[in-house]
């Protein structure tokens, strides 16, 4: 039988165990270029992991919405670096996360949203589902990890150990 998470508030305390919520309302600022511009500096951390990483930048499109709701299948992990999500065009997206380790514990699984202004950087090893976008043609900046060696591992749930998502 599949279990449908509940949403958490996306804030910087609850999704600290999984990395960072890039959110300016979250973060504090001071001003640059004779005060005509507010810096909220160092949202985010990008790991890089090993000499041969390099951070890089990418945009994400999702042409067609992810139909709701939505039986989680699996989730994946990036064990050499983190991967940062920020949206470009203001729409919510979800975010299913579990905590580092061998592999997902389904018991221990957990639904965000972000409410558009809202990006997260999960950080090195945190599970987490590929992208769920809300909207037709959504679009985020992705800034990640790139190098020679395999970051990226998947976990697929046992028929018993599925989860789901809907909106209220």
């Amino acid at each position: 039988m599949a279990i449908q998470l509940q949403p958490t508030p996306l804030t910087v305390e609850n999704f600290a165990p999984f990395g960072q919520v890039i959110d300016r309302t979250q973060h504090s600022h001071f001003l640059i270029n004779g005060g005509s511009t507010e810096r909220y500096h160092q949202m985010a951390q990008v790991e890089t992991g090993p000499a041969d990483g390099q951070a890089i930048i990418s945009v994400f499109r999702k042409p067609l919405a992810d139909q709701l709701p939505l039986t989680i299948r699996m989730l994946e992990r990036h064990p050499l670096g983190s991967q940062a999500f920020i949206p470009l065009k203001g729409h919510p997206f979800l975010i299913v996360v579990a905590l580092p380790g061998d592999q997902p514990d389904p018991q221990q699984m957990h639904l965000f949203i972000s409410d558009g202004s809202q990006g997260v950087n999960y950080a090195a090893g945190v599970w987490h589902h590929p992208l769920i976008a809300c909207v037709d043609g959504d679009e985020l900046l992705v800034v990640d990890r790139s190098g020679q060696l395999a970051n990226c591992d998947e976990y697929t749930f046992a028929a018993d150990q599925l989860h789901w998502v809907d909106l209220p």
